[in-house]
């Protein structure tokens, strides 16, 4: 199946780059954002998010003349819904952004056309959500149109390699959905496209971020445990890790980002009589925060009133992306208990967070601090030189809940460097 025009709704970290991709690669492409700052940012190049080469990407989709910004849908060959899909607070899946994606699409739907859905979602959202809406225009789906899910599979920070090069599953409501999609894909994706059906595609997703939420888990309980046996959680894993067989994740304050922080939850929500193990690991997960807190209150003392330099905010290291960031949950937790933050993180310093202190520079973050909590290990932050910072704070302790920074060079600037998981330093 050939395609000329293509229009990708929701320009996130998933859309934008994708609408990009396929615009340099020849096709017309028409972006759609319901964000009227993100749309007008856009058609005057202006980028609402950062992904290293993203930028140049954009730019060069945009003056090619094959990617245009809109706030509404057009008529295309094919359909792409990339809108988020966070949770409810009682943690079931929110798919309003789905629905009114696919809502938008039904006007402009026509006979041979290809929707496909990427937005990570519960099983039997594209058939039992997705394919009901686009019905209402009174094409089937499977007869008159073609309706296909396909995850976005990439890693934040190496987004735009990933899209090209990652194996793609694409999951048709049948066969001939399967082939369209294959044949977009086929545009600009290297790596080997598997076709497979919907519901099992959407399964795929959900499988491979469980899959390591449960495996951080394990490695937060083994954190947990190594602090209360007198062991270094950091040794015995790189041991552990030995074994041909064994690969135990990082420990750390927990685990955030759009992806694996949310995806185990609709497999809850699908069955929670059949996902008791799932609901423990991200119960473990959500509580890494109070549990770090707990560690440097019981190395430091009463935290009312102690002056703490918080250092990275994003989910993970080297993104600018703070979406359910366990970093800020922890400093949620630190101003609740009194302490007085300075908050910094190096992907975002101009960020204003509800309940987060921040600071736009590092030197402010350390001045007058009592002690340094490395949240996240950017390599800025990892990178950073202990007789610098001695320079620039009266902090002679540090915590460091990533294993981010040598504390036997931190030691010889004169800092007491304690590790997360590390039970011989504890007090």
């Amino acid at each position: 199946m050939r395609f000329k025009k293509v229009c990708v709704l929701g320009l996130g970290y998933i859309g934008l780059p994708t609408a990009s991709t396929l615009a340099t690669h020849g096709l017309q492409v028409v972006g759609v954002d319901v964000n009227p700052q993100i749309v007008h940012g856009l058609q005057n190049g202006r980028l609402h998010l950062y992904e290293p080469g993203l930028r140049t990407l954009v730019q060069a989709a945009l003056r090619s003349g094959n990617l245009v910004v809109r706030s509404e849908p057009e008529t295309a060959d094919a359909f792409i819904i990339a809108v988020q899909t966070p949770f409810l607070e009682d943690k079931r899946a929110d798919l309003r952004y789905v629905r009114a994606a696919s809502e938008a699409i039904v006007p402009h739907l026509r006979t041979g056309n290809l929707v496909i859905l990427e937005s990570t979602s519960p099983p039997l959202t594209t058939l039992q959500v997705v394919a009901p809406i686009l019905e209402r225009s009174g094409l089937r789906a499977g007869q008159d149109f073609h309706l296909v899910y396909s995850p976005e599979r990439v890693l934040p920070g190496q987004i735009l390699r990933e899209l090209i090069e990652n194996a793609r599953v694409v999951g048709g409501i049948d066969r001939a959905s399967a082939e369209a999609a294959r044949d977009l894909y086929a545009t600009f994706v290297r790596g080997e496209i598997v076709l497979t059906d919907c519901t099992t595609a959407e399964m795929v997703k959900l499988m491979e971020n469980t899959f390591r939420d449960v495996n951080i888990a394990l490695a937060n309980e083994f954190a947990r445990l190594a602090d209360r046996l007198g062991i270094d959680v950091w040794e015995a894993i790189a041991l552990a890790n030995r074994h041909p067989r064994v690969n135990i994740l990082r420990p750390g304050p927990g685990v955030g980002g759009h992806c694996i922080s949310v995806d185990p939850w609709f497999l809850v929500e699908a069955a929670p009589d059949l996902t008791r193990l799932i609901r423990s690991a991200r119960e473990v997960n959500d509580s890494q925060p109070d549990f770090v807190v707990e560690w440097v209150e019981r190395n430091l003392g009463r935290l009312e009133g102690r002056r703490l330099a918080v250092l990275g905010l994003a989910y993970k290291p080297d993104v600018d992306d703070l979406r359910e960031s366990p970093a800020i949950e922890v400093v949620h937790r630190l101003v609740h208990a009194g302490a007085h933050v300075r908050a910094y993180e190096p992907f975002k310093p101009e960020a204003q967070i509800s309940g987060v202190p921040t600071v736009p520079t590092l030197p402010e973050a350390l001045e007058k601090a009592e002690a340094l909590v490395l949240l996240v290990g950017h390599t800025s932050l990892r990178e950073i030189n202990p007789y610098e910072i001695q320079t620039l704070t009266p902090a002679r302790l540090a915590f460091d809940a990533v294993n981010g920074w040598d504390k036997t060079a931190w030691q010889a600037a004169g800092f007491r460097v304690l590790r997360l998981g590390d039970g011989r330093e504890d007090a």
